[in-house]
């Protein structure tokens, strides 16, 4: 059986305005994307009515990326999956830039190996 890594990040205390900004959304996921050398097949991106944030994914060769705002309680969740060997980004460093994240949590999960 074939897999892949997964990484669930969540990030708290985040600037609320910035986590419904969709260019700033679309930059921190275009940002992962380089950082991890990722290529990227289509998007989708919905924003929700204030004060909602915003849901994206990215499908990729590798798999896929998602995230998904909470500007009301100054959150933001990330899943990246990737079935080739990949190396994260500094995961608090760069939602802390992007999103002024103050906790961030990540776990990284092999799947799919026996």
């Amino acid at each position: 059986m074939q897999g892949g890594t997964e990484w669930m990040i969540d990030a708290r205390g985040c600037v609320a305005p910035r986590l419904a900004d969709r260019r700033a959304v679309v930059a921190l996921l275009d940002r992962i994307v380089a950082a991890m050398d990722l290529h990227v097949i289509s998007t989708a991106v919905h924003q929700f009515p204030a004060p909602g944030g915003i849901t994206a994914i990215y499908l990729l060769s590798e798999s896929h990326l998602a995230i998904h705002t909470f500007p009301e309680s100054a959150t933001a969740t990330l899943n990246v999956y990737c079935c080739t060997p990949r190396t994260p980004p500094a995961w608090a460093d760069v939602l802390g830039e992007a999103l002024g994240a103050t906790t961030v949590d990540a776990t990284e999960h092999r799947r799919g190996r026996a």
